[in-house]
């Protein structure tokens, strides 16, 4: 069993700021384990943590990437000598720009930007999913 690289988030949704920093990893063959942090939907996380693990899932279906649901985090923390590393991957400007907030309010708008900004496999899982939750 390899070791993986984790990632833990909301996810909501998962957009290309997310992929390139999953994709850091990816590109050095290194497996990667995304935890979903299981939250309640509200108007700032309007995905439901099964909505967002089926987004996730289809992005990365081609990839080594598994999906997992954690209880909701206070804080992260580690001991010294823990056995693994911690990595701060600054992305460049254009991708540090993209904003989950700023893509929500582009659907509710029905701006089509937001497309530019989300792997297109996943345009109709995001649609429906945002809309179901005006619905709630």
């Amino acid at each position: 069993m390899s070791k993986r690289a984790l990632f833990i988030g909301r996810w909501q949704p998962l957009h290309n700021g997310h992929a390139w920093l999953i994709d850091q990893k990816l590109v050095q063959g290194v497996p990667i384990l995304v935890a979903v942090r299981d939250i309640p939907p509200d108007e700032k996380n309007p995905l439901t943590t099964e909505q967002t693990v089926q987004i996730l899932e289809k992005a990365y279906e081609d990839h080594d990437v598994e999906v997992i649901v954690i209880s909701d985090i206070e804080s992260v923390n580690y001991g010294r000598g823990v056995g693994y590393q911690i990595n701060e991957h600054t992305p460049p400007p254009n991708i540090s720009a993209i904003s989950a907030t700023g893509i929500r309010a582009c659907i509710r708008n029905k701006d089509e930007s937001w497309k530019e900004k989300i792997d297109s496999k996943v345009h109709g899982l995001v649609e429906k999913f945002l809309e179901e939750s005006v619905d709630r």
